[in-house]
């Protein structure tokens, strides 16, 4: 059986499903991509192929493998696209939530249904059909919870507006003794560069007491305040609109000083490094064309954590 636990985004990972992208279906017709950066690469010509998105996959593994982290995978469904396991399910404390998100990728929950069974039942959470949420909009951080959400005019708008009201309420309810913030996110279909697709594609906490931050990504400056006032200002790694589009604030945290990141992002890399953190850098450029990066292609399923140590 798996006893899961996860508290936070950078406590030392222990056990995570990472993406797969053998068989993934290589590039859709233009009218099937459900983001706009997918689209984009779509019309320019220049989607990416299965050899570079299997390769840049087990670049990460080998880091995992480095800090002996237990890698699951889900299991291969041919001519789907698998590669971001974040959206599918996700983690809180010790239960297992599993979303309702869109049609276009409900097939995909199939690939972990083997590694949902080795969990304790009492432990699953399956939200109402009312209930639309994908697993890049919630962010864990320790008593906290960090929710991106659409109002449902915005629901109704765009296909890129993934987590409703329904569902932020739905996760107080479950968590009652946890805080929960809600941020309304900027969205749109047709520019990458305006769209924040999930709460993971514009902040991020990491360790230290420090989160990546696009300010741009929220619909309400009085949340970049409250953000502000939470990390503290010095805390905040603000990244910009081109940085954004990269998915600079997709990386992914294996330990609180331990950082994967893309390669090609050189300016957050340093800093990272600046503030203590070892960055594992690695390529994964074409997989980003895709709207989606490291934090993306796992579900953190086990993070030993250590209350005590948590400032």
């Amino acid at each position: 059986m798996i006893s899961l636990k996860i508290n936070n985004e950078y406590a030392q990972l222990k056990t995570v499903v990472l993406g797969i992208a053998k068989d993934f279906g290589g590039t859709p017709k233009l009218q099937d991509c459900y983001d706009p950066k997918s689209r984009e690469h779509v019309k320019n010509g220049n989607f990416p192929n299965e050899e570079s998105l299997v390769n840049e996959l087990n670049q990460f593994l080998k880091v995992f493998k480095k800090y002996n982290v237990n890698v699951l995978r889900p299991d291969n469904i041919k001519n789907l696209n698998q590669i971001f396991s974040r959206d599918i399910a996700f983690v809180i404390d010790d239960k297992i939530i599993i979303p309702n998100i869109i049609n276009e990728r409900r097939k995909e929950i199939t690939g972990i249904k083997s590694i949902i069974e080795e969990i304790d039942k009492k432990k699953i959470v399956t939200l109402s059909e009312k209930s639309s949420i994908e697993g890049g909009d919630v962010v864990v951080h320790n008593e906290d919870i960090f929710i991106g959400y659409s109002k449902q005019e915005d629901i109704d708008k765009y296909q890129v507006a993934r987590t409703n009201e329904k569902a932020v309420s739905d996760i107080k309810n479950l968590f009652p003794e946890k805080n929960i913030f809600a941020f309304e996110l900027n969205k749109s279909d047709e520019d990458p560069k305006e769209n924040a697709l999930h709460l993971d594609c514009c902040f991020q906490p990491v360790g230290n007491g420090m989160a990546i931050l696009f300010e741009g990504g929220f619909k309400n400056s009085s949340d970049i305040a409250l953000l502000e006032n939470y990390f503290g200002i010095n805390n905040l790694i603000r990244i910009t609109k081109e940085e954004m589009y990269n998915m600079n604030s997709n990386v992914f945290s294996i330990s609180e000083k331990v950082i994967v990141s893309e390669k090609n992002f050189k300016r957050l890399n340093a800093i990272l490094r600046d503030n203590g953190f070892h960055v594992e850098e690695i390529k994964f450029s074409e997989t980003a064309k895709m709207e989606g990066l490291l934090r993306c292609a796992t579900l953190p399923l086990i993070r030993l954590w250590n209350k005590l140590l948590i400032i």
